[in-house]
């Protein structure tokens, strides 16, 4: 006689499988609402601004972007790069290893600081880089006092920057810390390595690629920042213009092959970053995986 168990377990099993598999036509109707969906709001975009950017020959192509105003810009939003990537690099490391590793009071307050770039516009944060470094600001009568430019400089640009841009780094590691426990880093202590040594040889390999994942994300958001920068920029030409700022200035002065030139230098630098995303999990596929727990 059979188990009665196994008969009331076989056919709960079955009715589970049939709720998490969609027919065929289901999934053909989801497939395609997707792909039309990518190819509207984003490949149709991409293919746009390419089109405009040679509408008038790959030589006028080329003499927009060689023009001295656009390689300011291009300078400009390359410098604020290298220097907001780092430096949230060893915000999102340390604010990671903080808040993963140990417990404190103030934990979950300084966690929704770090989310606080993604519920405020990046407007209002360049107006509070206003409020604080202007000229009628809270620090801005001591700053000229001292012959110190904050707004519609590099400082200012790279502050806003940083700013919108803290969050992924950090976002990235926390999770990725918490799930992997502090026991690998006991076992080191335990055998004798100095705290730093931990950090270096086991901790930090142990997140390399959700180190890189964020500092990729961070990357692209801080080369394509409009909003905080454009408040503190100034809009300087030459001098305060990152490449966004420069694509919405030569769109107003009805230079669309300048505009669409330099917009289509930031999606391909968009495109290098995707493709190099994709050829890190290519290359490395089974240990990112390993190492975000799939």
């Amino acid at each position: 006689m059979a188990d009665p168990e196994i008969k009331s377990y076989e056919p709960l099993h079955e009715s589970r499988s049939a709720a998490v598999t969609e027919s065929g036509p289901v999934r053909v109707t989801l497939t395609i609402v997707t792909l039309v969906f990518l190819g509207v709001f984003l490949l149709l975009p991409l293919i746009i601004v390419f089109k405009e950017a040679f509408a008038k020959g790959v030589g006028a192509y080329f003499e927009s972007l060689s023009d001295a105003d656009t390689r300011s810009a291009i300078r400009l939003t390359l410098l604020v790069a290298a220097i907001s990537v780092p430096l949230n690099l060893v915000f999102g490391l340390s604010a990671a290893w903080a808040i993963a590793k140990f417990e404190f009071k103030g934990k979950a307050f300084l966690t929704t600081l770090i989310d606080l770039p993604f519920s405020v516009s990046p407007v209002i944060s360049g107006l509070v880089y206003v409020l604080l470094f202007g000229a009628q600001g809270l620090l801005g009568a001591w700053l000229k006092a001292h012959g110190i430019q904050i707004l519609f400089a590099v400082p200012g640009i790279v502050l806003a920057t940083v700013f919108v841009t803290f969050p992924f780094v950090a976002r990235e590691l926390i999770p990725l810390m918490q799930e992997q426990g502090n026991g690998d880093e006991e076992a080191a202590l335990s055998l004798g390595a100095s705290g730093w040594q931990a950090f270096w040889y086991v901790t930090l390999p142990n997140v390399k690629w959700g180190l890189l994942y964020g500092m990729l994300l961070c990357n692209a958001r801080a080369m394509g920042e409009f909003g905080a920068v454009s408040v503190v920029s100034g809009h300087i030409r030459g001098l305060t213009n990152t490449m966004p700022l420069h694509v919405e200035i030569l769109y107003n002065e009805y230079n669309a092959v300048g505009a669409f030139a330099v917009a289509s230098l930031l999606a391909g630098l968009a495109l290098v970053t995707l493709v190099l995303k994709t050829l890190l999990e290519m290359r490395y596929g089974a240990e990112l995986a390993a190492t975000r727990g799939h």
